[in-house]
């Protein structure tokens, strides 16, 4: 593996993992009230676009951050929506 797919690997993974803990957090609480229904679809609708893109490079640092932010973010949005 060339070192700047390490980078980005590396990148994606610290992207990636700070979601978790809002992710948690929501699911223990059962409360999204202060999450931003438009910021979180936004962000989410940014992320597949990230994720078509890494694709197009067959990028393996890029498709996986993506696929597992987009995974996350879907899962606050979907939390959203049944936490009203």
């Amino acid at each position: 593996m060339e070192s700047n797919d390490l980078i980005g690997l590396a990148a994606g993974t610290l992207t990636t993992v700070s979601f978790v803990p809002q992710v948690i957090k929501t699911w223990k609480s059962r409360s999204a009230k202060d999450i931003s229904f438009g910021m979180f679809l936004l962000f989410s609708l940014g992320v597949v676009l990230w994720l078509i893109y890494g694709l197009a490079l067959h990028s393996a640092p890029i498709i996986l951050s993506n696929l597992v932010t987009l995974v996350l973010s879907l899962s606050i949005i979907l939390m959203k929506l049944v936490y009203k």
